[in-house]
């Protein structure tokens, strides 16, 4: 791990922690607006040993870099990078600036106004998809399905751009395993525990530069999705058991 930052006495109050794969265009932008947008903020970069050494461009533009070796996955990237951040507000959310840096503070707002957990809402008022048909009808159809099958009520439980007091993350540690199913389980487990979920509304749009860790051909975006499914079931049987006696 490399740290640019000098010891000081004062520790930021919010970390965003930034997982990345062959974000070499994207991630100085990132880290430029995400700064301007949160002034202090520490940008915390989990890099999974890019090719076209995004942990390197990462450095230079003054975040705190892992570099992990050996390594790969958005999930188990998270929970390495939560469990490293400074701040007692922690947030994740993509390089890749689909999520746009400058949302960054009405998540935190929300969190000043009472909020445990603030999730960036695509169906939240205010929020909108505006990727292509496939993957927006995608994303409504799994949360439609969580929403029938598990207790808490999310709008957009497939987000993946959440901030989170300390205290709910050493509540309810998100899982190493898949991709963003984690965000299912995570939410959900929050809410079981009594920790206050607000959404707040944004426009995700489609990345512009780089490729996509889900590309790959429909087989590959099938796969995801089915990951998914898979996850709201296992997180329904969960509860189930919680419940019973």
């Amino acid at each position: 791990m490399t740290d640019n930052r000098a010891p000081s006495a004062s520790v930021p109050e919010v970390t965003i922690v930034l997982p990345v794969y062959q974000e070499a265009e994207n991630i100085p932008e990132m880290i430029r607006r995400l700064r301007a947008a949160v002034p202090g903020v520490d940008v915390l970069v989990v890099d999974d040993d890019s090719p076209d050494m995004t942990w390197k461009i990462a450095e230079d533009s003054g975040a705190r870099v892992i570099r992990r070796v050996g390594e790969r996955g958005l999930a188990s990237a998270l929970r390495r990078g939560i469990g490293e951040a400074r701040g007692d507000i922690i947030g994740w959310m993509d390089a890749d600036l689909s999520m746009p840096p400058e949302a960054v503070p009405r998540l935190l707002a929300a969190i000043g106004g009472g909020a445990d957990v603030a999730v960036g809402s695509r169906y939240a008022p205010g929020g909108k998809d505006a990727r292509p048909f496939l993957r927006v009808f995608t994303s409504r159809v799994i949360n439609r399905f969580a929403n029938l099958l598990l207790p808490v009520k999310v709008r957009d439980y497939d987000s993946g751009f959440v901030a989170a007091r300390r205290k709910v993350l050493e509540a309810v540690p998100l899982s190493t395993e898949g991709h963003g199913e984690y965000c299912i389980e995570f939410l959900c487990g929050a809410g079981l525990r009594g920790f206050r979920i607000d959404e707040v509304g944004y426009v995700f749009t489609d990345r512009t530069a780089g490729k996509s860790k889900s590309a790959g051909g429909p087989l590959v975006f099938a796969r995801f999705g089915i990951d998914y499914f898979r996850r709201v079931l296992a997180v329904r049987r969960q509860c189930r058991r919680a419940r019973t006696p």
